[in-house]
């Protein structure tokens, strides 16, 4: 865990622009159980709907289906909350 905090802190990445493109790697991956907990704390960081989308989507170009198919729960998660 240290590791990964020594690695964070030398990460010159904002803390939105770091849980957004989580979010595209989650999504990419196909590991949505953690959206609603993710895409939270991104709009908590100030993150848009239309970020969240874009984050999610960014993968397309290289994963194809499998982040369209991660859509729907990033907006349910992220409009669950409004």
């Amino acid at each position: 865990m240290e590791a990964v905090q020594k690695l964070d802190a030398s990460n010159a990445l904002d803390n939105k622009t770091k849980t957004l493109a989580y979010l595209a790697v989650l999504a990419a991956t196909g590991l949505t159980s953690g959206f609603p907990f993710h895409v939270q704390h991104a709009k908590s960081l100030g993150a848009s709907r239309d970020e969240v989308i874009g984050a999610v989507l960014v993968g397309l170009p290289a994963v194809g289906h499998k982040v369209i198919q991660a859509l729907p729960a990033a907006l349910e998660a992220y409009d669950s909350h409004e």
